[in-house]
C-alpha cells in the first residue's frame, strides 16, 4: 500500500511523467516510419501514439484550468505541492511537443508541410511558462530535434543549425511580441488613468474645490493624494449631475435647441465646455473654445444678453457656419468674478420671462457648486483634523526616545509632504546642539548631505536652529528660505530646497530642541500647516520628556541606587531568563555569590559613608570584570551576585579569582587612614549544580558560607563544598 505523500506526488506529477515518457518515445524513434513497430502499418502506430498524447494533453489542460494553489498546510507538508505549477507547465508543453512530432511523422516527417507548426507550439509554450519551465521545454525540444535529424541521416551540422535557428528565433520573436503588446497595453492604461485624474483635478480647480497650487504643483503622499482624489471625484460627479439635471429641465422648459454651460478656467481668453444638452450634432468636440463673439459681449458686460439672430461664427461652441435664430447668454457670477456663461439658442426669440427662468437656472448651478465647495472644505478640514488627531495619538503612545523620534517623523508626514526631516536636541548647559535622528524620503532629491548631517554637533550660532531655540518661534516665518545660503545648523551644511521650516520643541516654555522639515516643492508649509506642525512639535517635546522620565523610572525600578548595578528583583527575573535560554540552547552558565568580609566592622569603624563608598568600589570592580552579556547585581547589603552566560565552571572560577584579587588590591581612604578589604565568593555551575535559579542560588550560598567559615578571602565552588562535607563526615 502506497503512502499518502507518494500518492500525492503521483497525482500531482503523473501527467508530467506520462508526457516525458511520450517525448522519450519520440526521441527513440517509436513513431518514425523506419521503426520496426511500423513495418507492416507505417502510420498506425503514429496515429495511435498521436491520439494517446492528445488524451494526455486534454487531461493536463483540464486539470490546469481547475488547478488551485496549494494551501499553506499543503506547502508545509509536501514539496511536491510547491512544485505543482511547474510540473503542470512542463506536462502541457511536453505533451504538445510529443503530439506535434507524432503528427509530423504521420504527415511526412522532416518534409511535412506542417513542420512550422512545431515552432509555433514551442514559442507559445515557452512564452507563457516560468523561466525554469520554459528553459526545460526548449531543451527537451532541441534534444528531440537533434535526435530526429540524426535518425533521418542528415549529414553535417548545417541542417541542425538551420532547425535550431528557426526554433530559437520563433521563441524569441513570440516572447518579444507578447511582452511588447503587454507593455503597450499597460502604457495605454496608465495614460487613460492619468488623463482621467487630470480632468478631475481641472474640474475641481474650475469649481474651486481645491486650490490651483494643490492641483497643479503639489505631489502629496500617496494616502493623502488618494483621499483628495476620492473627495474631488465625488464632488465633481455631484456637481456634474446637478448641472446636467438643471440644463435638461431648462432645455425642455424653454424648448431650446442647445443648452451649454461654459466655464472659465485658468485662462481669461478661453472657456471650457462643462455640460451640453442639445438636439444638434454640430457642437464642437474641443474641450475649450475662444472667448469671442456674443460670449465675449456677455463676459464684458456681466449681464444677460438676448439676441434675435446670430450670424455664423458668433456662437463659438458650434462648428462651421452655423446660424441660430435666437441666442441667450446668462453670466454665472460668484462674488464679483465671472465664473461661467449659461448659453441657450433656438429658432424663435427668447422672452424676458424666459430670461428670468434661465437666470434662476444659472443661480441653481452656482448654488450647487457653492454647496459642494462648502462640503469639500468641511470634508478636507475633517480629514486634516483626523490626521492631526492620529498623529497626536501616536505621540502619546510612544514610550522610548527611539519611538518618539520615529513617531514624530510619521506625525509630520501625516500633515505635510516633506523630503528631509531632522530632530535636534539642545544642551543649554553647554550651549550645544546635537542631531539625534534624520529621515529622508525614498526617491527624494539630494537636498542636503545626509552623511554629514548624521550625528552632527554644533554650538549656538546664527543658524536657523539656534535662532529658533533662542526665540522659541519657528523660522522662516513664511515657510520658505530666502536663498540657498541660509544656514540651518551651521555654515558648512546647506539645504537646497524650496520649502523649509524649523520648529522649536517646547516643553515647560523651554526649547529642548528643534524639528526641521524641508521639501523641494514650493508652498508646502502654508499657514494652517505651520500651525498644526507647531502643535505637533510641542507634543514631540512633551513625549521626549516623558520618554526620558520613563527611562529614569525604568532605571530606578531595575537598578540599585547606590551601586548602579542590577537590583535584587531585576536580577531574579534576568537570571531566570538566562537559565531558560541556556537550557533551550544547551549552553552552560555559572553564578558567583560574593560577600565583603567583615563589612560590619567597616561601618562601625569608619562610618556608613565610607561603607557606601566601599560598596561602590566593589561594584566598579564587578562591572569592569564581566562582559556585556553577563549580569552583575547587588544581591542585598554587602552581598553581590554575578551571572555568567555561556561560561563553564573553570571559566567562572578564574573570573572569581580575578575579582577576589582586584578587591583585595583596593586601597580605601578614611579619616582614620587607609585600609583594605577582602571578599569571599561561592560559585555554582549550570546545569551540573542545579536545574533552576533557586537551586543554583541556594548552593552558591552554601559554597559562600563554607568559604567564610574556613578563613574568608577565598573562592569555593559547590563541588569543593561537597567534597569537604564528605571528608568531614568520613572523619
Amino acid at each position: 500500500m502506497t503512502s499518502r505523500p507518494l500518492r500525492r506526488a503521483l497525482r500531482v506529477t503523473g501527467g508530467f511523467w506520462a508526457a516525458l515518457l511520450a517525448c522519450t518515445a519520440v526521441g527513440l524513434g517509436v513513431v518514425d516510419n523506419a521503426s520496426p513497430l511500423q513495418a507492416s502499418h507505417p502510420s498506425a502506430v503514429a496515429v495511435l501514439f498521436f491520439a494517446s498524447v492528445v488524451v494526455v494533453l486534454v487531461s493536463a489542460l483540464t486539470r490546469r484550468m481547475h488547478f488551485e494553489a496549494p494551501t499553506a498546510r499543503a506547502q508545509r507538508v509536501s514539496r511536491w505541492m510547491r512544485l505543482a505549477p511547474s510540473f503542470a507547465d512542463l506536462e502541457v508543453a511536453l505533451a504538445m511537443a510529443a503530439a506535434t512530432y507524432a503528427l509530423l511523422s504521420v504527415t511526412g516527417g522532416l518534409h511535412s508541410d506542417l513542420y512550422p507548426l512545431l515552432y509555433a507550439v514551442v514559442a507559445f509554450s515557452a512564452t507563457f511558462q516560468t523561466r525554469v519551465a520554459a528553459g526545460l521545454t526548449v531543451t527537451a525540444v532541441v534534444a528531440l530535434e537533434l535526435s530526429l535529424l540524426q535518425r533521418a541521416g542528415s549529414a553535417g551540422l548545417e541542417p541542425a543549425i538551420y532547425h535550431l535557428v528557426f526554433l530559437f528565433g520563433a521563441v524569441a520573436v513570440h516572447a518579444l511580441f507578447l511582452r511588447g503588446l503587454v507593455a503597450a497595453n499597460r502604457r495605454n492604461h496608465d495614460i487613460r488613468v492619468h488623463s482621467e485624474v487630470v480632468k478631475q483635478q481641472e474640474s475641481a480647480r474650475d469649481y474651486r474645490l481645491i486650490s490651483v497650487a494643490l492641483g497643479a504643483e503639489s505631489r502629496a503622499p500617496r494616502t493623502r493624494r488618494e483621499e483628495e482624489q476620492i473627495l474631488q471625484a465625488g464632488s465633481v460627479a455631484t456637481i456634474s449631475a446637478s448641472i446636467y439635471h438643471s440644463l435638461s429641465l431648462l432645455h425642455q422648459a424653454l424648448e431650446a435647441r442647445s443648452c451649454v454651460l461654459l466655464w472659465r478656467g485658468d485662462s481669461d481668453s478661453e472657456l471650457k465646455i462643462k455640460e451640453v444638452v442639445s438636439d444638434c450634432d454640430s457642437i464642437t468636440e474641443e474641450p475649450t473654445i475662444a472667448l469671442s463673439g456674443v460670449l465675449k459681449a456677455v463676459a464684458r458686460d456681466g449681464h444677460a444678453l438676448i439676441m434675435g439672430h446670430c450670424k455664423p461664427g458668433q456662437i463659438s461652441y458650434y462648428e462651421g457656419a452655423f446660424d441660430a435664430g435666437a441666442f441667450m447668454g446668462i453670466p454665472v457670477i460668484q462674488g464679483k468674478h465671472l465664473r461661467g456663461i449659461l448659453c441657450l439658442d433656438r429658432e424663435k426669440p427668447f422672452t424676458e420671462k424666459e430670461r428670468e427662468i434661465a437666470e434662476r437656472a444659472a443661480q441653481q448651478v452656482l448654488d450647487a457648486i457653492r454647496s459642494e465647495q462648502v462640503f469639500s472644505t468641511v470634508e478636507k478640514a475633517k480629514y486634516e483634523h483626523e490626521r492631526f488627531y492620529n498623529a497626536s495619538a501616536l505621540l502619546c503612545r510612544a514610550l522610548t526616545m527611539e519611538q518618539v523620534q520615529d513617531t514624530a517623523f510619521d506625525a509630520a508626514a501625516a500633515i505635510v509632504d516633506y523630503d528631509v526631516a531632522v530632530l535636534t536636541l539642545h544642551d543649554a548647559d553647554r550651549s550645544k546642539h546635537r542631531v539625534t535622528s534624520v529621515r529622508v524620503k525614498d526617491g527624494s532629491p539630494n537636498i542636503v548631505n545626509v552623511e554629514r548631517l548624521q550625528g552632527l554637533e554644533f554650538r549656538d550660532n546664527a543658524g536657523l536652529a539656534s535662532m529658533v531655540v533662542k526665540n522659541k518661534h519657528y523660522l522662516p516665518t513664511g515657510g520658505a528660505p530666502r536663498d540657498s545660503s541660509t544656514p540651518v545648523f551651521n555654515n558648512k551644511l546647506r539645504f537646497q530646497c524650496e520649502s523649509l521650516l524649523v520648529l522649536p520643541l517646547l516643553s515647560a516654555d523651554e526649547a529642548i530642541g528643534t524639528l526641521t522639515l524641508a521639501s523641494h516643492r514650493r508652498g508646502q508649509f502654508r499657514k494652517d500647516v505651520r500651525e498644526m506642525l507647531g502643535v505637533i512639535s510641542n507634543q514631540v517635546a512633551v513625549s521626549m520628556q516623558n520618554a526620558l522620565m520613563y527611562k529614569r523610572m525604568e532605571t530606578m525600578a531595575t537598578t540599585d541606587g547606590l551601586t548602579g548595578l542590577t537590583n535584587h528583583r531585576s536580577f531574579q527575573e534576568r537570571f531566570a531568563d538566562l537559565v531558560e535560554r541556556s537550557q533551550r540552547h544547551g549552553h552552560q552558565a555559572a553564578m558567583l555569590l560574593c560577600d565583603v568580609d567583615h563589612f560590619k566592622n567597616v561601618n562601625d569603624t569608619y562610618g556608613h559613608p565610607v561603607g557606601d563608598e566601599v560598596l561602590r568600589r566593589v561594584a566598579r570592580v564587578l562591572q569592569e570584570a564581566v562582559r556585556k552579556i553577563d549580569i552583575p547585581a547587588r544581591y542585598g547589603g554587602e552581598e553581590f551576585a554575578v551571572v555568567l552566560e555561556a561560561t563553564d565552571l573553570e571559566g567562572a572560577l578564574g573570573l572569581a579569582e580575578r575579582i577576589r584579587e582586584d578587591v583585595k588590591a583596593m586601597v580605601l581612604e578614611s579619616d582614620q587612614g587607609t585600609f583594605g578589604i577582602t571578599m569571599s565568593i561561592g560559585v555554582t555551575s549550570f546545569p551540573a549544580d542545579g536545574a533552576d535559579p533557586a537551586e543554583l542560588i541556594e548552593r552558591a550560598d552554601l559554597s559562600l558560607y563554607h568559604a567564610k567559615e574556613n578563613g574568608r578571602n577565598q573562592v569555593v565552588c559547590y563541588r569543593d563544598f561537597l567534597a569537604a562535607r564528605k571528608s568531614r563526615k568520613a572523619s
